[in-house]
């Protein structure tokens, strides 16, 4: 199996964990194993008895098969050395190491979210490495070929579309990022009732949280316009590659999707089903943006890089 199809696998893997990670917070599946780790209340495989139980245990299954991918595209990395743009300089290698030293990172920090019986202080730091380890994972599956690598080696691009498209995925990073602390923080997820207004808190919500909840509107407003406005430029600008276009386009597409969800989970008062899927394309609305970003980059550079 070549490194660009392990790769993808990788990314994949690890998009899944994330989003069952969601599937275990939504439905407080989260201690589901008690306090126990690497072993489910105190067995590899424990009676599922209950369903809380069945989450957490799969979502933990699900990051031993993201670890196993990464340590085997590390392997085949190292295998396949003396291909062209596998092991050299800035290559494949190197994020595939990346990721290996993370992957441990975020389980060990699993491990520690678990015995401190779950604050929000480690939830939102593990569900952050989590995501940095998805963006490199994604470099290591460009770098091999995967996702438009190939192509946008050979499709010079500009310098303002890697600035505009990569503040696009900084807003993304944010975005999610603030979406675990909505999530964490005691009242934040149903602390605005309307849409796209704020709408009257419930009673008894903190001030603290409305806060919360506004801050990861706006942002997230922030970045439906500048997804549409990216997306029309890039199209229409001479110059760009057509990788980045396509991909500006997806990214956008997912973004106006994600706010379409946002209403009606709103509006629909925050039923567990849209929960998860306002999670899942959250998830992916950070790998399209951070996809269309590091292939403006790789575009931008393509020149350079074909000399």
């Amino acid at each position: 199996m070549t490194p660009a199809r392990i790769a993808t696998t990788a990314v994949l893997l690890t998009y899944l964990h994330l989003v069952f990670g969601g599937v275990v917070r939504i439905t407080g599946s989260g201690m589901g194993c008690g306090d126990h780790w690497p072993k489910c209340n105190g067995s590899w495989i424990p009676p599922f008895n209950d369903p809380t139980v069945m989450i957490e245990w799969t979502h933990r299954l699900l990051a031993l098969l993201v670890i196993l991918s990464i340590l085997w595209l590390v392997i085949a990395a190292r295998r396949h050395r003396s291909d062209a743009g596998i092991a050299a300089p800035g290559a494949v290698f190197r994020p595939a190491l990346l990721a290996l030293v993370l992957v441990v990172a975020v389980a060990l920090l699993g491990m520690v979210t678990v015995k401190v019986g779950n604050t929000a202080l480690a939830t939102v730091a593990h569900w952050t490495l989590a995501m940095t380890l998805l963006a490199v994972l994604l470099v290591a599956a460009v770098r091999s070929g995967a996702f438009g690598g190939t192509a946008v080696a050979t499709q010079p691009g500009t310098a303002r579309a890697m600035r505009s498209i990569g503040a696009g995925a900084a807003f993304a990073f944010a975005i999610v990022v603030l979406g675990g602390v909505v999530a964490k923080s005691p009242g934040a997820a149903v602390a605005c009732s309307g849409f796209p207004l704020c709408g009257d808190a419930p009673a008894g919500v903190p001030a603290g949280a409305t806060h919360i909840q506004l801050t990861h509107r706006i942002l997230a407003y922030l970045l439906f316009f500048h997804a549409i406005a990216i997306a029309i430029a890039v199209g229409r600008r001479g110059g760009e590659s057509a990788m980045v276009r396509r991909a500006a386009k997806v990214a956008a597409g997912l973004v106006v999707l994600q706010v379409v969800i946002a209403a009606a989970m709103v509006l629909s008062m925050l039923p567990h089903s849209l929960r998860v899927l306002h999670q899942a394309v959250g998830v992916a609305v950070w790998l399209a943006m951070f996809l269309a970003a590091y292939l403006a980059r790789r575009a931008a550079s393509a020149p350079r890089l074909a000399a």
